[in-house]
């Protein structure tokens, strides 16, 4: 089993659970942050760490979110690694709060 990063992370980019990741397993995007399945070792460390509780282990994605168990694979082969703790966009706060931001994921 692995973590998986889902939709509230976008626009959001909290790097509060890279800086606990003991295996730099997250990926950067231009707009949402993945965890790469290969490297993820399930230590949990970076769920508490969230602020804006994106991240899930796999069995436990809500239904509505399961995509983004496929969406975190595609990220880790395209995306950089991101092994260090990033200030987040200015606006995190505001796009923490919008629900329904699938749309506005950026995955190039």
């Amino acid at each position: 089993m692995t973590y998986v990063v889902t939709e509230s992370c976008i626009n959001c980019k909290h790097t509060d659970c890279v800086d606990v990741c003991p295996v730099d397993c997250f990926v950067e995007g231009p707009n949402f942050l993945a965890i790469d399945p290969d490297t993820c070792i399930d230590c949990s460390l970076c769920v508490a760490e969230c602020p804006v509780e994106a991240i899930f282990a796999e069995d436990d994605v809500p239904e509505d979110q399961r995509d983004f168990i496929r969406i975190n694979a595609q990220a880790a082969k395209a995306w950089s690694p991101l092994t260090e703790k990033k200030p987040a966009p200015a606006d995190a706060e505001h796009w923490a709060q919008v629900k329904d931001k699938r749309a506005l994921l950026e995955m190039a």
